[in-house]
């Protein structure tokens, strides 16, 4: 019993001490990364996460605008393939959005179309799209504006808010989601999120290569933020989530309650179907109902590549060709999509839990092909 005590002792000294050199040499983030994650359960960041941050409240506005309902509104099953990659990946809504009604719709678990979840990645073509919006609203100049005229500590870069917008800064980030010590974990769970983003460097001539790295979306949020002088949640409110009629307010993660600042680079939280608003929106080429939300030559730009080499992104958004189509999409960590055929006036959203597990091939994984093949086919049938 004595040996027990003492084992018991020296293990909670050890912890102490461990805790103690954490938050002495600034990383005291992964003690708050491991309460959020590993004491719920989980393994990495999870979709409903939400309710464990600070949040700003993207408004729905006065005037919803429901989506319509097909006339064959889930007249077709599921293919037994799609049923069984949703079980197998958590997959917990599924939409298909034809000539922009919903034609099928699937929920699981305790999910339903209210239900709010983290887009994750997904954030980023939103905060681009956002990019686009203070261009066209005169608050940015164009995509070639410096990112110094904003933060002059990069005076000696010659990064522009459109390399930000295309992942081509030449930023000093590495993207880990595995590594407690990486950036990319430290920006979502520390509790000053602009530090974190101005400590970075430019080492690499932007402009020339397309490199995929969170900080750049980061600092593009920061950048819009100062330019309009509103918060991210405030500009999407006014910009896009009031004028399309989402029927659901919306959350923005915040670093912490003090600093406020919105994680440009993820964590918007809602629901499948408001979601899908902002493929429709890029279909229409920055149209919705009549109205010019986005100027059509910058969504245009956003889904065409920016670098021949790396046909996969724009800005902002991604793409890819599946059965003989083109696609373009949002994507967020887990398997968060909304994917977009605009010449059959498709638009597939699918959330949930985790991907396919293989290893993606182009910068994607397998799982993206199903979920559209599945929904051709039963579109097919």
């Amino acid at each position: 019993m004595k040996f027990l005590k003492k084992l018991l002792k020296w293990i909670v000294i050890t912890l102490a001490l461990l805790i103690a050199l954490l938050y002495l040499f600034d990383y005291g983030y992964i003690i708050r990364g491991a309460r959020i994650v590993y004491l719920t359960g989980h393994d990495t960041a999870f979709i409903d996460d939400y309710p464990y941050f600070e949040n700003d409240t993207i408004k729905a506005g006065t005037n919803p605008n429901p989506w319509p309902i097909h006339k064959n509104y889930n007249t077709i099953e599921a293919t037994e393939k799609l049923e069984q990659v949703n079980a197998d990946w958590g997959t917990i809504a599924y939409l298909i959005i034809k000539n922009d009604s919903i034609w099928f719709e699937n929920y699981s678990e305790n999910f339903d179309k209210n239900s709010k979840t983290n887009s994750f990645s997904m954030a980023k073509s939103i905060t681009t799209s956002l990019l686009g919006k203070a261009i066209m609203d005169g608050y940015i100049k164009s995509l070639d504006q410096p990112i110094s005229d904003f933060y002059p500590q990069y005076s000696y870069a010659k990064t522009t808010v459109g390399d930000l917008a295309s992942m081509a800064s030449g930023l000093d980030w590495v993207e880990s989601y595995t590594s407690p010590f990486s950036v990319t974990a430290r920006a979502n769970y520390d509790d000053d999120l602009a530090e974190t983003i101005l400590n970075q460097k430019v080492i690499e001539e932007p402009g020339k290569a397309f490199k995929y790295l969170s900080g750049d979306t980061q600092l593009l949020g920061m950048i819009i933020q100062k330019a309009t002088g509103k918060s991210l949640a405030k500009y999407l409110t006014e910009s896009f989530w009031e004028p399309m009629g989402a029927t659901d307010d919306a959350l923005w993660q915040l670093d912490d309650r003090k600093h406020k600042l919105a994680k440009a680079f993820c964590c918007i939280s809602s629901n499948a179907r408001d979601f899908a608003r902002f493929g429709k929106l890029y279909k229409d080429y920055g149209n919705w109902n009549g109205k010019q939300l986005l100027d059509s030559a910058y969504v245009v730009k956003s889904i065409t590549p920016r670098f021949p080499e790396s046909p996969q992104y724009g800005y902002g958004w991604w793409m890819k060709d599946v059965i003989g189509k083109h696609f373009f999409m949002m994507r967020g960590h887990l398997g968060q999509y909304v994917i977009v055929q605009p010449e059959d006036n498709v638009i597939i959203v699918r959330l949930g839990h985790k991907k396919s597990p293989d290893e993606p091939v182009d910068d994607f994984t397998k799982d993206i092909s199903i979920y559209i093949e599945e929904a051709y086919k039963m579109m097919n049938k």
